[in-house]
């Protein structure tokens, strides 16, 4: 009971905390609050001590062949310092009211990947990673007027889950809770519309594979796979990158090629780990950017440890 007492407190915290957070961030000047996200950020990456020795140990699994301890101890701090900057441009969405607001602080590059791909008028899987102010990757399309679908993984306490869905859906966008309504993502493709869908995370809630990442086996869900090979869609690698400047840079790169040979379940392991590896490119080029707290490579394949 005193540990249920205790959880419910700190999520009563959380909660009160954030929706301050949100107020404060919409009524601030930008350029403040990002120097405050960024102080946040580096003021957790110093007392939450598991978090901060997951983010090294896996910046070590990822880099550590090719820097040095007193550089992925670096890297692992600028990824928190990071984490708030990005948290507060992804909390002060609600302030961009139009496509001009937007293009004020994020610079897109490739849009005509994802024009030509909507042409297609099989629909569009939109793959992205947890880099950078990686919510802001949907919204851009959705100012342009195209129908988005966006799909996420619920958060265990509902007043936050309602926070993040009403951001997400704030101008419009629908949203679809990760393993749940499969039939309509498909109508959704189906009808010519965008998903967006995250494959960079290790969650035993759906269906999932073992392909490569950094070079180790990690497990990788395989929705964005089985809808394309299903519907036909185009899967548009995307990716979003904070600046020197503190604007973004959101890069959208031609559709990837699917194979099919006929064998089903190979061929789903095979397209995973075409998707994975665009992700991994991503993550590549902007390594500071990523979550790398999160513990991509907990599941093991069967008999290893």
């Amino acid at each position: 009971m005193k540990r249920k007492g205790f959880k419910k407190l700190k999520y009563d915290f959380i909660y009160f905390a954030v929706k301050n957070l949100i107020w404060v961030a919409c009524k601030t000047p930008r350029k403040l609050m990002i120097r405050f996200g960024g102080a946040l950020g580096s003021m957790v990456y110093h007392i939450m001590s598991k978090e901060r020795a997951k983010t090294i140990k896996h910046l070590t699994m990822a880099y550590g062949a090719e820097k040095s301890e007193e550089e992925i101890r670096q890297m692992a701090k600028n990824s928190w310092i990071n984490i708030g900057k990005n948290a507060v441009d992804i909390i002060r969405y609600r302030t961009i009211n139009n496509l001009e607001d937007y293009q004020k602080i994020v610079k897109v590059e490739g849009l005509e990947h994802l024009e030509q791909a909507y042409k297609e008028g099989n629909g569009v899987v939109g793959l992205t990673a947890h880099l950078g102010a990686f919510e802001m990757v949907g919204t851009f399309p959705f100012e342009l007027g195209y129908p988005i679908n966006i799909v996420g993984t619920a958060l265990k306490d509902p007043r936050l889950n309602e926070l993040l869905v009403g951001n997400r859906t704030l101008k419009g966008a629908k949203y679809i809770q990760r393993g749940q309504n499969t039939i309509k993502l498909i109508k959704a493709l189906k009808n010519g519309e965008i998903v967006f869908l995250l494959i960079d995370q290790d969650t035993q809630k759906v269906q999932n594979v073992f392909v490569d990442f950094y070079g180790k086996k990690a497990s990788t869900p395989v929705g964005a796979t089985v809808l394309a090979s299903r519907t036909g869609a185009a899967v548009i690698p995307m990716g979003i990158k904070r600046m020197k400047d503190d604007t973004h840079l959101l890069t959208i790169k031609p559709k990837l090629e699917l194979v099919d040979t006929g064998d089903t379940e190979a061929d789903l392991v095979s397209n995973t780990q075409i998707l994975s590896n665009s992700l991994e490119e991503f993550i590549r080029d902007a390594p500071e950017q990523w979550i790398w707290m999160h513990e991509r490579w907990k599941t093991r394949p069967e008999g290893e440890q």
